[in-house]
C-alpha cells in the first residue's frame, strides 16, 4: 500500500548549492539554492527567480560560482538561504566565511566550501515550466583536504543534501557502490 503525499519538490536528495556573485560595490553575495543541477556536461542550470539579488548580480557581472555545501558549514549555508541579499547587503560578512576571486570568472570562491564550479553566464530562461540561470562551467577547483591521489574523495567532502519533505539537511558521505559497474552483475 502507498500513501498519497502533498505536492512538493519531491526529489531527494536535492543539492545544497552556494551560488556566489559580486555585488555592485564588489562585496560578496551568496545564496543557498536547492533547485540546481548539471544540464549537461559543462552546463549548470539553476532554477532562480529574477527577484533574487544573486540573479541581478549574475546578469550584471556575467559570471557566478557554485559551491557544494558541507556539514561543517551547515549553519552558514542555511543562513544564505534564510536571509536575502536584497534586504541585508552585507550578509556574507555576517557569516564569518572568507572568499577569494575566482581564477577564470568575475565571481568569488567561498574558501570554506570544498568544491567550486566557476561559471560564465549563458542566459536567463523564463517560461511557464520554470525559470533560471544557465551557465557554462569553465573551471572547477577543490580544496586539497578533499583530494586523494589526484581525485576528489566525496567522503571527505561531507556534502549535505536538502530533504523537501521535512525540510531537513542530510549528510551525503558514504560510498555504497560503483556506478556503471554494479549493475553489470544483472546483465
Amino acid at each position: 500500500m502507498r500513501t498519497k503525499l502533498n505536492l512538493t519538490e519531491g526529489i531527494f536528495p536535492m543539492p545544497v548549492l552556494m551560488v556566489a556573485t559580486y555585488n555592485e560595490d564588489g562585496s560578496v553575495n551568496v545564496m543557498n539554492a536547492a533547485w540546481g543541477t548539471m544540464q549537461e556536461r559543462g552546463t549548470v542550470a539553476l532554477n532562480l527567480t529574477e527577484t533574487h539579488k544573486t540573479v541581478k548580480n549574475i546578469k550584471a557581472r556575467k559570471a557566478f560560482t557554485v559551491s557544494i555545501a558541507d556539514a561543517a558549514h551547515l549553519t552558514e549555508a542555511d543562513y544564505f538561504g534564510v536571509e536575502s541579499g536584497n534586504k541585508v547587503p552585507d550578509k556574507f560578512a555576517k557569516s564569518g566565511l572568507t572568499a577569494s576571486k575566482a581564477e577564470c570568472v568575475d565571481a568569488p570562491v567561498i574558501n570554506e566550501f570544498p568544491i567550486c564550479l566557476e561559471c560564465e553566464f549563458i542566459e536567463y530562461q523564463n517560461n511557464e515550466y520554470g525559470c533560471g540561470v544557465i551557465g557554462k562551467v569553465v573551471n572547477i577547483t577543490a580544496d586539497e583536504k578533499v583530494m586523494v591521489d589526484g581525485k576528489i574523495d566525496m567522503t571527505l567532502v561531507d556534502a549535505i543534501a536538502f530533504d523537501p519533505y521535512t525540510h531537513g539537511y542530510y549528510r551525503v558521505s558514504e560510498r555504497v557502490g560503483e556506478a556503471f559497474k554494479d549493475g553489470l552483475k544483472l546483465k
